[in-house]
């Protein structure tokens, strides 16, 4: 293992020594303490340059928060960035206070979009997996969001103290402790516990059980087996609340998140955002009496949105 503050030969972060020089890009521990709540709890997305250029998807993601209700907003203080490339880095710090530059060591370029299912894809996602689990045992909780996660409200009220590991579902079948339901990671809220820290280990083995599937296919493995095994409450969050294109909640008054799952390319992604983003802004801008006649719908169908 290296220690000079940037990764181990298995392409990972791993914490620098007493004797290190400062980095450039910034030291994991001092961003996470200067973003965390009280409760040592960050909130974490992830780019690369591509998702950083003007009009991008990192615009539509702060939108959201700016136009958000309820306070929204005020969480954008306890959100890191993680970047993926200098380029991303730079960006980042252009229009944020909390940015952290992942150096993976594995050769890939992360500059450009990356293919659903790609080599390069598959790298990118198992090392956003194995970066999650280095925050759980430097000791933060976190709440992981994808950048093409409009966040409308608050969504920490649905997330039960009782779950270890709080999902959000692609398909939710109405019980949120069923391990029936369909999870999707883009939207991932984790307690730092030793058995949070052993579900990612296991997780990140299923990677070698199960060749070629990505971190959501493989926690769907693994869930019926690793739960029990390790008294883990998994909490799968109901669409209604925390919703995405795949099962998509209609209902303005009560959402608080949408995510553009099911949706595969930038440009389809990008399409139908802005046309969430102009309803929610029409809606913020209606009456109350217009908001509870339900006046205000998505406009389908979109790209993928329907």
């Amino acid at each position: 293992m290296r220690m000079d503050g940037t990764v181990s030969p298995n392409g990972y972060y791993c914490r620098p020594s007493v004797n290190a020089p400062p980095s450039p890009w910034g030291d994991l521990e001092e961003v996470l303490a200067r973003a965390a709540t009280k409760d040592r709890t960050v909130i974490m997305t992830q780019i690369n340059a591509a998702w950083t250029r003007p009009g991008s998807l990192l615009d539509l993601f702060f939108e959201s928060f700016r136009t958000g209700e309820g306070g929204v907003a005020r969480l954008l203080d306890h959100l890191v960035i993680v970047t993926m490339d200098p380029a991303a880095y730079e960006g980042c710090r252009a229009v944020h206070s909390h940015c952290y530059f992942l150096r993976t060591g594995n050769g890939v370029d992360y500059r450009s979009e990356k293919v659903f299912m790609s080599k390069d894809y598959l790298e990118m996602m198992w090392g956003r997996n194995r970066f999650q689990q280095t925050v759980l045992e430097l000791g933060y909780n976190f709440l992981f969001t994808d950048v093409d996660v409009m966040w409308f409200r608050d969504p920490f009220r649905h997330i039960s103290m009782a779950a270890d590991i709080a999902i959000s579902s692609d398909v939710y079948m109405g019980d949120p402790y069923s391990l029936r339901n369909f999870p999707n990671g883009g939207f991932l809220f984790v307690r730092a516990s030793d058995k949070t820290v052993a579900f990612y280990r296991a997780w990140q083995q299923g990677r070698w059980r199960f060749l070629g599937k990505h971190e959501q296919d493989v926690f769907n493995l693994i869930k019926h087996e690793e739960a029990p095994r390790l008294d883990l409450a998994i909490q799968f969050l109901d669409t209604a609340y925390i919703s995405g294109f795949c099962q998509l909640s209609k209902d303005l008054n009560r959402i608080c998140t949408l995510h553009a799952n099911c949706c595969v390319g930038l440009g389809a992604k990008l399409h139908d955002l802005r046309g969430v983003l102009d309803v929610w802004r029409n809606y913020t801008a209606g009456t109350p009496e217009e908001r509870r006649a339900g006046k205000f719908q998505w406009k389908l169908p979109g790209i993928c949105i329907h």
